[in-house]
């Protein structure tokens, strides 16, 4: 009895010391099938470079080209308004007379000056004063005619452009007081005032043409044309003003309308990459890819440009010659260890 208790420990002691060998020897290769199946298998495509036309839109409301004010410089009576909100205009039409009592006195007074200036002159030349008496009608004459002019133009408002009265702010009879009573726009042509990044400052010219399109006109584009180019830079927004003229013949564009800008720089030389790289990350307009640094990724933000085809324009974050992942990025964040695989490898497993 003794005897088969001792062979049933020793077998039993057998057995364990053998499964530990097993479990032992197999361990690692358990553990590099572990550390295997944990490495993410990715795609990657290298980003390229390829020339792009720098085709750039821009967004900006129609202004009147010019936009004046009507207005007397004291306060005085309306004696009578000969236009109406939408009358068209010419430059020096009249469009105001003021009253002023003193303007018929003072135009009385200036003819007298005159013609006591015209008498002096004559006895001047026959010797009969003296050439301070002459000078002295003069500069009197001179004085009447200077404030009888400045009451003509307070008395008489002219228009100082051809354009459209748009707003009308008060009646016959009223008194102002200095306030603008007419408003008169310049509407051909219109403009738009756009802020283009200053990288394009080098080639921007006045004439550089400018494609014009307004929701309210699905199917028409207007042709615009940079007029003005502003000469500072904006050290906040990196760009620069600069106005666009569009002829405007027909009136369809008026002040107000919401207009968008297309401007086209010529080609440049980009990195390109594939759309299939680019995440967008949820609630915000950042852009981002994966981006393979040795057996790990780098999750970096990217500012993209135009899309073209399938493929992005690359304004910052990669760089020729990276390989960025295109297929497997559901499994990855940042740091993560990857496989690359080739085309024809299905990841959804």
């Amino acid at each position: 009895m003794k005897n088969r208790n001792y062979r049933y420990m020793k077998k039993i002691t057998y057995l364990i010391v053998l499964a530990t060998v097993i479990t032992a020897s197999c361990s690692p290769k358990k553990e590099a099938e572990a550390k295997k199946a944990d490495i993410a298998k990715v795609k990657t495509e290298v980003a390229t470079t390829r020339k792009i036309e720098q085709i750039i839109d821009f967004t900006g409301n129609i202004e009147p080209f010019v936009k004046n004010n009507i207005s007397s410089t004291s306060a005085q009576r309306i004696e009578k308004i000969y236009v109406e909100i939408g009358s068209r205009v010419t430059k020096g039409q009249l469009l105001v007379k003021m009253e002023n009592p003193t303007y018929t006195q003072s135009r009385i007074q200036t003819e007298n000056l005159k013609i006591e200036m015209n008498r002096i002159e004559a006895l001047y030349k026959a010797g009969g004063v003296s050439q301070q008496q002459f000078d002295d009608i003069k500069t009197q004459y001179q004085v009447a005619l200077d404030n009888l002019t400045n009451l003509d133009k307070n008395t008489k408002l002219l228009s100082p452009i051809s354009g459209i009265v748009t707003q009308r702010n008060f009646d016959n009879g009223d008194l102002t007081m200095g306030q603008p009573i007419l408003t008169v726009m310049q509407l051909q042509p219109v403009k738009i005032i756009v802020n283009i990044s200053e990288e394009f400052y080098p080639q921007t010219r006045i004439g550089t043409p400018v494609d014009i399109t307004l929701d309210i006109y699905p199917d028409k584009s207007f042709n615009g044309k940079v007029s003005l180019i502003y000469p500072t830079i904006d050290a906040v927004t990196r760009t620069f003003q600069t106005q666009v003229s569009i002829p405007n013949g027909d009136l369809k564009l008026r002040p107000g309308m919401f207009a968008r800008a297309k401007v086209n720089f010529g080609a440049k030389e980009r990195v390109v990459i594939s759309d299939k790289a680019v995440i967008k990350q949820n609630g915000t307009n950042d852009k981002y890819v994966y981006i393979l640094d040795g057996d790990a990724v780098s999750y970096v933000k990217v500012i993209l440009g135009r899309r073209v085809g399938n493929i992005y324009e690359v304004i910052s974050g990669v760089e020729a010659g990276q390989q960025v992942v295109v297929a497997g990025q559901s499994k990855l964040v940042d740091k993560t260890k990857v496989e690359v695989v080739k085309d024809g490898v299905d990841l959804s497993l």
